[in-house]
């Protein structure tokens, strides 16, 4: 086939509710070379600190709703809806909701 579709609830959250969601669709659009993530936080949550030098993945975040916080290494990006970043590979990260309403992400990263 050409192509494949999904939906954010063909795949199971990673996160408690409680923090919002995280759903990975990489096996449901049966990519390859390209990880796919919806994430969504509340208010007061943050996603896991985490770096990609082993891997050597590239990320993309797209901030579809809210404002985010990213912490790149001892640095902090906010970004608003309709914003994105690449983070490089080794580049330590993480994402934190400071502001008062759900924050809603796209997350693509590759190679795999």
């Amino acid at each position: 086939m050409a192509y494949d579709t999904a939906q954010k609830t063909d795949a199971e959250s990673v996160v408690p509710e409680e923090y919002g969601g995280m759903w990975f669709l990489k096996d449901h659009l049966d990519t390859e070379e390209l990880g796919f993530t919806v994430l969504e936080l509340e208010p007061g949550a943050k996603g896991k600190e985490h770096d990609h030098g082993e891997d050597g993945q590239e990320e993309v975040y797209y901030v579809v709703d809210g404002v985010v916080d990213v912490e790149v290494g001892d640095e902090t990006v906010t970004l608003e809806a309709e914003e994105a970043i690449r983070l490089d590979a080794g580049e330590s990260r993480q994402i934190f909701n400071r502001g008062e309403e759900r924050a809603k992400l796209v997350l693509a990263g590759a190679p795999l």
